[in-house]
């Protein structure tokens, strides 16, 4: 498929915007995102005023647990959702990968901009790959999913919780408190840090999680003027690829405490997705994978479900803490 935006003419929004807020995370990342949004938007809108409003999640205060103890992704994301609630913000740039599969009553997902590098990336100072870490070396990881196959492929080596924001991620490493740790490899490009990468890790067995690489920008259904706005950001191969991951995800209850990957790929019109459930400790999977093709919407959600149904006639529902959501 051609990565082509979405077609929108501006000239069909009534108004062009005067101003907009858009809420982020402080954390480096979340505001070189934020700052990317808002440089795309100037230029669509050079007279709209854009401002960024920095704020302080429970996700970044709370470092001491692992993020599938303490509520999960949607820590990052509820003090942005309060903003736009009560008007301090008109929009909330996420890393699509935080934002909860069912978004809450009144707010949207309106857009979904081009995808970075998907890949998980393998980072050390002493060593070049996974495969040189000696017995009993310690990788950090934030993830359940890497977690699980580095379990499966390494039981050898030693796996800790890795939290904090990138920066505070890779000084854990500078300081010795980890021999490697596993990164988003997008998150590293965005912030020129890609000559940290010692290797990205293969998409077979290391499938991304659903979202990964993507930027998602989430605003108030109320404000239908804003989603139209936004609506020449939003690039079609990309939401139809993570719309359909984030099907399976959704299907499966997909959180902070399940090991679970989806990810999308494309070949002119044809999609392919591959998916996974697991235990944590990597000794237990089921493996999905469909190709189909995919015009709308509506096609990448019916891929991403029959992944979905597919894992669980395998026996998924034994490896979720849950089991299937309700």
């Amino acid at each position: 498929m051609s990565q082509t935006p979405i077609s929108s003419s501006i000239s069909t929004i009534s108004t062009a915007p005067k101003r907009l807020v858009i809420a982020s995370r402080e954390s480096r990342l979340a505001m070189w995102q934020a700052e990317h949004v808002r440089d795309c938007l100037k230029k669509l809108y050079p007279q709209c005023d854009v401002q960024i409003l920095g704020m302080t999640t429970r996700g970044d205060q709370i470092l001491d647990k692992a993020l599938s103890k303490v509520g999960g992704k949607g820590l990052f994301v509820k003090e942005l959702e309060t903003a736009l609630e009560d008007g301090r913000a008109d929009l909330a740039v996420h890393s699509l990968k935080d934002v909860p599969m069912v978004m809450p009553e009144g707010f949207d997902l309106s857009c979904v901009m081009a995808r970075e590098d998907a890949h998980d990336a393998f980072v050390s100072n002493d060593y070049a790959s996974l495969e040189d870490l000696p017995k009993g070396a310690v990788v950090g990881t934030s993830s359940l999913r890497r977690e699980s196959v580095l379990r499966s492929k390494f039981p050898h080596l030693e796996i800790q919780p890795l939290r904090g924001n990138l920066d505070t991620r890779m000084g854990k490493l500078d300081r010795g408190e980890y021999h490697a740790i596993i990164l988003a490899a997008a998150g590293l490009k965005r912030l020129g840090l890609e000559s940290r990468i010692r290797a990205l890790l293969p998409i077979d067995p290391y499938t991304p999680a659903a979202g990964q690489g993507a930027l998602g920008i989430e605003t108030l259904s109320q404000h239908p003027n804003i989603k139209a706005w936004l609506a020449p950001l939003n690039d079609l191969p990309t939401l139809y690829a993570v719309s359909a991951e984030r099907m399976v995800s959704r299907q499966l209850g997909g959180s902070c405490e399940v090991p679970l990957a989806a990810y999308a790929t494309w070949n002119q019109d044809q999609m392919h997705i591959r998916s996974f459930v697991a235990s944590v400790d990597g000794t237990s999977s089921c493996l999905a994978s469909a190709e189909g093709s995919v015009k709308s919407l509506e096609d990448a959600e019916a891929l991403g479900f029959s992944v979905a149904q597919d894992l669980i006639a395998q026996g998924a529902a034994s490896l979720l803490p849950h089991g299937l959501p309700k």
